[in-house]
């Protein structure tokens, strides 16, 4: 009998001991794998606006996912418009700095290099008024956009926004330039280690245009439209996609000769002597958008399509060509500034055109961050679109840009919403 009570304690501390070995073992492989997952991957981008080696930020400033790289699907999550809010103050700015971004940025957005003398613009961030919005981690980012190909079709203000997204993601992965046409307007870039590509498409009307103009946008005679044909730099590769953002507007308001069926049926601005109608740039958009809207509708694509609202700009006493400047330093309230006539126009055209296929496109959603930007008249480059314009003379007479966006910037939290609706399905009212 004490035999057998001697055995059975021997066994159950064999039992005990391999419990506690196994759930040891356990405990080590599952720290290891978060160590690889949280630090395995990033490496610290070390370059300047001129590509040396003098400028590192810091892994600190970003934020690291240490989880999966898929999409949530059966999470339910809270509803909230993303799109309706304010802006707050935000102590830590952005998550990468005008010197470790010089590599991507267009030397005209480059506002703090360019000898801007305030920063309090970069120190705010966006704040949907019933949700919290996470702010935007690059590496959760490419982690989810593994093997995936991302475009941005549009024109400067979308050239604007894929420099802002490359500098996001570029302090996890330094991006490859892998493709540029002719002028350099239309670029692809890679990231090696996710094997993800981002294209940015120039397409100003996303319809067939022949342009005349300088780099400086001084026109020589009106732009050649054909409303009726798209474009095919961007529909060449629209089926190949897994995300594209497709945006235009302000493009709309130049001087246009208008075609349809290859043959001139009106215009906007015409010349008294052309023995055109002037049918108006509404016209036109309108024409435009609602080919480009059929096209995505019948195209069956199975990525996610985003559709932006074309983005106000802040220009007072005058616009582009005429001295109009912005000279305010911080974001304003919804009741100081209004949307001027024209901007409402192009966003009334864009809603009425997206609403009539939306329902048949369950992949087509809206990137309406019109309010959202109208009230960041600080976010320009202003004066400051060339390099330290008044070193010489104070007082002197430069052009300013109160349409594209400084980096950092305000257009850096377009993404914070983006990755919001691909990671939770958030979208807006």
């Amino acid at each position: 009998m004490m035999k057998l009570k001697w055995e059975s304690i021997s066994n159950l501390q064999q039992n005990t001991f391999l419990i506690k070995l196994v759930a040891a073992t356990l405990i080590t492989c599952l720290a290891f794998r978060f160590f690889v997952l949280r630090f395995g991957q990033f490496s610290p981008v070390q370059v300047s606006v001129n590509g040396n080696s003098n400028s590192q930020i810091s892994p600190s400033s970003v934020i690291l996912s240490d989880n999966e790289d898929q999409i949530p699907v059966d999470i339910e999550v809270e509803k909230c418009d993303l799109f309706t809010g304010k802006w707050i103050k935000d102590p830590l700015g952005p998550i990468y700095t005008n010197e470790s971004c010089g590599i991507v940025v267009d030397g005209h957005q480059n506002c703090i290099t360019n000898g801007r003398p305030d920063s309090g613009f970069l120190y705010w961030k966006w704040k949907p008024n019933d949700c919290s919005l996470p702010r935007f981690d690059p590496m959760r980012f490419l982690q989810l956009m593994r093997n995936k190909s991302w475009a941005i079709i549009g024109d400067s203000i979308a050239r604007n926004h894929v420099e802002s997204l490359l500098c996001m993601l570029s302090i996890v992965e330094k991006p490859v330039e892998v493709y540029h046409d002719e002028n350099y307007r239309s670029k692809r870039w890679h990231f090696p280690l996710y094997n993800f590509t981002i294209s940015n498409i120039w397409s100003p009307f996303l319809v067939q245009a022949a342009i005349f103009e300088d780099s400086n946008g001084v026109s020589s005679a009106a732009v050649q439209l054909h409303l009726d044909k798209l474009d095919n730099n961007w529909t060449d590769l629209f089926p190949s996609l897994d995300y594209a953002i497709i945006s235009s507007g302000e493009w709309f308001l130049k001087t246009a000769v208008y075609h349809e069926n290859a043959n001139p049926v009106g215009c906007h601005g015409c010349p008294e002597s052309s023995n055109m109608t002037d049918l108006g740039f509404d016209y036109a958009y309108n024409t435009s958008l609602r080919h480009v809207m059929d096209f995505i509708a019948k195209s069956k694509t199975k990525g996610m399509i985003f559709f932006r609202t074309s983005i106000p700009d802040h220009f007072e006493d005058g616009e582009w060509h005429n001295g109009g400047t912005c000279k305010k330093t911080e974001p304003v309230s919804e009741e100081e500034v209004e949307m001027k006539v024209l901007n409402k126009i192009l966003r009334d055209v864009e809603i009425v055109q997206f609403e009539r296929v939306v329902t048949e496109t369950g992949n087509l959603k809206l990137l309406d961050f019109a309010g959202m930007l109208l009230t960041r008249p600080d976010g320009h480059p202003g004066p400051y679109r060339e390099f330290r314009p008044f070193d010489k003379d104070k007082n002197a007479t430069v052009q300013n840009d109160c349409l594209h966006w400084c980096l950092p910037g305000p257009i850096d939290h377009l993404n914070d919403v983006i990755l919001e609706i691909i990671v939770n399905g958030r979208t807006g009212k």
